[in-house]
């Protein structure tokens, strides 16, 4: 209903030979409720409303100004998204964070050329980590890359720090998102010694007895995952299907719901993946979730997702909206901040400890400190474990790095191909 009030306000606007004045913060989302994604799609989506919600209902909005939030469905689909972000770019939108690998990258030269700032926080086009080649671009706070890596650390830390001779297979979603990962482990491969097997899944993922029947005869010592979807749920089952040790599966941190785990029962349990934030609802900011927001008749869905862990990383995503705008106001003495000035609050980003705990979520994420040249944020991330018993995820290791050796060498490689390709002029960035 808002989005159809927007937009027969800027067609009347336009009949009247005025151009449409935006008094809101405009926040599109490019949601997906429906089809075989809308499992991961709905707790995202109700997240990122239920913040902004929250901050119009308990603190009067931004800085006084409040928040719209305009609600696309894209199916996860890529022709889809690119026509949400169409109909929605005209109509003050701040910040477009597109949940998908797939329209990110059909969004990156697009957005860039209107520019407005995309946020594809934890996923798109990891190179996009390099600012001076995409200075709309963001995907802090770390990339594909990153996981895979820090994924490869952690199962060298099982192995005893010595990787030399094992088997380590990705199982991956065939698109662009599922093949992220592929070239840092291949990488990772020649430092460390192990031998990498593939095995692409089609979408969406309901078929998947060949894959794993191949497994078991390759009996590989780890298995890791980018899967998303009805994907997770099915290979999960098969893993446990075919008895394989679910603490030697890991899965990317889109392959780590309740969604994905709970269909599997007790052969899930054990299951790994790695995060880039904290699990559960014990965080102060939840009670206000709860007080302004659920209980009030005012969430986007029914507020049974409150604590899981996609509805928290909606919750995270809408948060470091609201703080980047924060601190584009700051920055230039406004509240009526433009699409170029959110772009400079997301360069400007410093998001420490003890904002965090002012927010309401103490330790729930590692600190941000985006710059010119790093708009990939600290590239840090933890193992969390799920307990069918308990039903419950925790983080099992402290938050760790990647390999900055090889990732940063990879982004370089890959984002300066990019600028030579596009005829893209690098940024300079200051000291």
């Amino acid at each position: 209903m808002r989005f159809k009030l927007l937009v027969a306000s800027a067609a009347a606007a336009m009949v009247m030979g005025t151009a449409p004045a935006f008094a809101d913060l405009v926040f599109p989302s490019l949601s997906y409720r429906t089809g075989p994604y809308a499992p991961n799609g709905i707790p995202f989506a109700d997240g990122y409303a239920d913040y902004f919600t929250l901050i119009n209902e308990r603190d009067g909005g931004i800085e006084g100004q409040k928040i719209t939030l305009i609600e696309c469905e894209t199916g996860y689909n890529t022709e889809k998204g690119v026509e949400c972000y169409e109909s929605t770019k005209g109509e003050g939108a701040l910040l477009y964070q597109p949940l998908s690998t797939g329209i990110t990258y059909q969004l990156i030269p697009k957005a860039t050329a209107d520019g407005i700032p995309v946020h594809s926080m934890g996923y798109g086009r990891t190179s996009a980590a390099n600012g001076k080649v995409f200075p709309w671009v963001f995907n802090y706070p770390g990339t594909y890359w990153d996981a895979a890596s820090i994924i490869v650390k952690h199962i060298s830390d099982q192995e005893g720090g010595d990787l030399k001779g094992k088997k380590i297979a990705l199982v991956y979603h065939n698109s662009a998102y599922g093949k992220e990962p592929i070239r840092t482990l291949e990488e990772l491969a020649k430092k460390h010694g192990y031998e990498l097997s593939l095995y692409p899944v089609d979408h969406p993922g309901q078929e998947q007895k060949a894959t794993w029947l191949q497994i078991r005869k390759e009996r590989p010592d780890y298995v890791t995952m980018w899967g998303w979807g009805v994907m997770n749920q099915v290979a999960i089952q098969e893993a446990a299907n075919i008895r394989f040790p679910m603490d030697h599966f890991i899965g990317v941190w889109w392959s780590a719901s309740e969604n994905d785990v709970l269909p599997a029962g007790d052969g899930a349990n054990g299951y790994k993946a790695i995060a880039f934030h904290g699990v559960g609802a014990d965080f102060p900011l939840f009670d206000d979730l709860k007080k302004y927001v659920i209980d009030a008749g005012k969430a986007a869905g029914d507020g049974s997702h409150l604590g899981e862990v996609l509805y928290n990383r909606g919750v995270y995503a809408a948060m470091l909206a609201v703080e980047a705008a924060r601190t584009a106001m700051k920055l230039h003495n406004t509240t009526d901040i433009t699409p170029a000035m959110m772009r400079d609050g997301m360069e400007a980003l410093v998001l420490d400890n003890a904002r965090m705990a002012e927010i309401g979520l103490p330790d729930f994420g590692p600190e941000i400190n985006v710059t010119c040249s790093n708009h990939g944020g600290p590239g840090l991330g933890a193992i969390s474990q799920w307990d069918a018993n308990s039903k419950t995820w925790s983080l099992v290791t402290d938050f760790m790095g990647a390999d900055r050796e090889v990732v940063d060498a990879l982004i370089m490689e890959d984002s300066e191909a990019y600028a030579a390709e596009n005829n893209i002029e690098p940024v300079a960035c200051g000291s």
